[in-house]
């Protein structure tokens, strides 16, 4: 089954956000003035925030959701509930 070019589009301007938010890591060692380094920050953020947007947009609510929770640090470490666990957890409240 051959992707959907909305899909490819969608996927690489959030590959493309993700990078330029990356960049912004750069931007104090390069050697130009503040005001200079202000500025490339401040595009930087725009361009990254409006890819962002608009690759969900091409994707879709559904797909763009599920990468969103993908890339949220705050259950990165939560440890997943797996088949095994939940029917060892219903043996031992049996017992």
């Amino acid at each position: 089954m051959q992707k959907n070019w909305k899909f490819k589009t969608g996927l690489s301007l959030i590959i493309l956000s993700t990078l330029l938010f990356i960049s912004l890591l750069a931007v104090p060692f390069i050697n130009v003035d503040g005001k200079t380094k202000i500025t490339i920050s401040t595009i930087t953020i725009v361009l990254g925030e409006v890819t962002f947007w608009v690759g969900g947009i091409l994707l879709g609510k559904e797909l763009f959701n599920k990468y969103k929770a993908f890339l949220n640090p705050k259950i990165w470490f939560k440890k997943k509930n797996t088949p095994i666990n939940s029917i060892e957890n219903e043996k031992n409240s049996n017992l």
